[in-house]
């Protein structure tokens, strides 16, 4: 028996998220007294590969072939799955990211699975098998209870700490037997770059329409430099025009989970919360002290943007010299 994780890689380079699934994994497999076994698909240097043997797995397989040059979630859940039924894995492990989310509902009719999506901790039981999650996008919390021989769980952004536990790894390469048909056209994208990705991104700050136009956006994008942070905004602003729809976070835009997340002119609506509610810190600044932003913010100021932004900034700048 194993606990299975698919750490997926970008441009062979391994990103936090990376890691939190496999400090993850090695503390499951520590609860369910059985190995950890970590698959990478797709070209990955060795010495990036030994990078996850830092945070507990020392057996890593490695499946290179050219069909996974490009992502395709079905040549991927079939591999997966492969690896699965031959390394007897008890729990089949995620994030909770695009890839995860389009692997793990697949995997989980190959292997005849239930499935939780975005748990955000460890078990509560394993006998029952049993975690803990977000549901009603983030305005509740369940526990929820999984009966098949196979679990598959995928991990959300941000929710557990990256654990050091240095082994020495054993890098295994893999033919996987059954990858399944890819159905998919490769069309060539122009990759964003110069910029820090949201979902990337340890510090977020976000602006709505209480900064009433685009011409008044000159301050977050200098706190976002300051800060070494990314840009977004609420839906109403990227429907404007005002910022690019990349930038819209929300229930309909990019969910993260940020270190520390400036709601700027934000009212709080239900699915903006659902974005950005696993953020660790909200700061929130708005001139109704009423807006449901507050309620979901660690920290608060009443006032108008356009006077706190440029004192905000100021402070920055003296903090950092």
């Amino acid at each position: 028996m194993s606990v299975l994780l698919f750490v997926e890689n970008w441009d062979g380079k391994f990103k936090k998220l990376s890691f939190e699934l496999v400090s993850y994994g090695a503390k499951l497999a520590e609860m369910l007294n059985t190995g950890l076994v970590a698959c990478s698909i797709g070209k990955v240097d060795k010495t990036e590969l030994e990078k996850l043997s830092d945070y507990g797995v020392s057996r890593i397989i490695s499946a290179t072939s050219d069909e996974y040059r490009v992502f395709d979630s079905q040549v991927y859940a079939a591999a997966i799955a492969d690896l699965a039924i031959k390394e007897k894995a008890e729990v089949v492990l995620l994030s909770n990211n695009n890839s995860g989310k389009a692997i793990a509902p697949r995997l989980s009719v190959r292997l005849k699975a239930g499935i939780a999506s975005g748990v955000s901790k460890l078990p509560s039981s394993v006998a029952p098998f049993t975690v803990y999650k977000k549901v009603f996008s983030g305005n509740a919390f369940a526990n929820v209870a999984i009966k098949s021989e196979i679990k598959i769980l995928t991990l959300a952004q941000n929710s557990f700490e990256v654990i050091p536990a240095q082994v020495s790894p054993a890098i295994e390469d893999y033919q996987v037997s059954n990858t399944g048909t890819s159905k998919i056209s490769v069309v060539e994208v122009q990759k964003q770059s110069g910029k820090i990705l949201l979902t990337d991104a340890e510090i977020v700050i976000s602006g709505g329409r209480g900064m009433k136009t685009p011409d008044n956006w000159g301050p977050i994008t200098e706190l976002a430099e300051l800060l070494g942070a990314a840009t977004a905004c609420s839906r109403p602003v990227s429907d404007e025009g005002w910022r690019p729809h990349e930038e819209h976070t929300g229930q309909t835009g990019k969910i993260i989970a940020p270190n520390l997340y400036f709601a700027i002119g934000i009212s709080g609506a239900t699915q903006h919360l659902a974005g950005v509610s696993s953020s660790k810190f909200i700061v929130a600044i708005n001139t109704d002290k009423d807006a449901p932003i507050f309620s979901a913010a660690q920290y608060g100021i009443i006032g108008d943007a356009a006077k706190i932004l440029p004192r905000l900034v100021a402070a920055v700048k003296e903090i950092k010299g």
